[in-house]
């Protein structure tokens, strides 16, 4: 596996994301320490969902992200790259519209939703940039755009003892639950090499959305980062 941040083979990633999705929801839970499921809730509660507006879920996976935009009243869309997260998926939640797509030629017409979210998948676009610009393109004018996103802690002292747990505790724990813990020295190292916060919101200007804020969960282990389409 290439190490992340630098060669990221779109179908080596879709292929590892494969293997791992019958386990995927389980393995989150133990490495996060349960975390994930308040990382969520707080995308839901900044993406705002409103009944009958529509809503790209990106990187889906087996839509538990998803799930909450519908039961809301929104029309969700769940998308991801890879098949067996959409089939694990969708054997999960029969009436969700699960949808394959690369995240950098999404199969959507320009302006098709009013608001757009990915939790944890931009790191595994090939070019996130590129990402953040179909992202763009596929949200109305005035629509927004919420990416959580593993960033980097606030409190230095911290930083070091969060590295470490990567590179060293996350392998041998994924071992233990996972359907394929070689996948998560890959996902271990894409987080050490992705920007900080700031970096982040660089990105999202440079891809031609308008103001950027971010908001840092759990010590800045995670980030948020909103911003709204130009009118």
């Amino acid at each position: 596996m290439s190490r992340a941040g630098l060669d990221k083979d779109p179908r080596a990633v879709a292929s590892m994301f494969d293997q791992v999705a019958d386990r995927y929801d389980l393995t989150n839970d133990v490495l996060s320490l349960g975390q994930d499921r308040r990382w969520r809730r707080a995308v839901v509660d900044l993406v705002d969902p409103q009944p009958g507006e529509r809503i790209l879920d990106l990187a889906a996976g087996t839509g538990t992200s998803s799930e909450p935009f519908a039961a809301a009243g929104a029309l969700v869309v769940p998308c991801d790259f890879s098949l067996g997260m959409l089939r694990v998926g969708k054997r999960q939640f029969p009436d969700l519209p699960f949808t394959a797509g690369d995240g950098m030629r999404l199969p959507f017409a320009d302006d098709s939703f009013d608001a757009v979210t990915i939790s944890f998948g931009l790191r595994n676009i090939h070019d996130p940039v590129e990402g953040l610009r179909e992202l763009l393109r596929v949200t109305r004018p005035g629509g927004r755009i919420v990416v959580c996103e593993f960033s980097t802690p606030t409190w230095a002292p911290f930083r070091g003892i969060y590295v470490n747990y990567l590179m060293r505790a996350l392998p041998p724990v994924a071992r233990a639950v996972s359907s394929n813990p070689d996948s998560y020295v890959y996902l271990a190292e894409s987080i050490r090499a992705w920007p900080d916060q700031k970096g982040l919101a660089l990105r999202f200007v440079e891809a031609g959305w308008g103001r950027v804020e971010w908001h840092n969960l759990s010590g800045g282990i995670v980030a948020l980062h909103h911003s709204v389409k130009p009118g």
